[in-house]
């Protein structure tokens, strides 16, 4: 069952990752920003620069679906298409990190995250 789970979580990462391009490019946004912003959330890797603990606070704001899905709805809302644009590009990054196994992280160790502990459960 366990690694039934497993790839479940990488295939919903991938549908994620997936939906979002797709949507990006129906909406026929510009890819040029597409490619430039996918990684921007990677950057709140530099909390852990202070510690453990302000490094996965930071990295977790950063990378739960609830703040990009704010964002694409306020975009929706304002009609803003760099908004909601901003917001597919961050969802389609986080679909990413989940579809290769990258989770919320712990303030244990950076490389100490939700999926890894959902492995490892028994």
């Amino acid at each position: 069952m366990k690694k039934v789970n497993k790839i479940l979580l990488h295939l919903e990462g991938l549908a994620v990752l997936f939906l979002s391009i797709y949507l990006y490019g129906y909406f026929q946004f510009n890819w040029f920003l597409f490619i430039v912003l996918l990684f921007v959330p990677d950057i709140a890797i530099v909390g852990y620069a202070v510690s453990n603990k302000v490094g996965a606070y930071v990295y977790n704001m950063a990378h739960t679906y609830t703040v990009a899905i704010v964002i694409l709805i306020i975009g929706l809302i304002l009609k803003s298409e760099i908004l909601f644009s901003i917001g597919l590009i961050w969802t389609a990054h986080i679909g990413m990190d989940r579809m290769v196994g990258y989770g919320l992280k712990y303030s244990t160790s950076f490389k100490d995250n939700h999926l890894n502990r959902m492995h490892a459960e028994r």
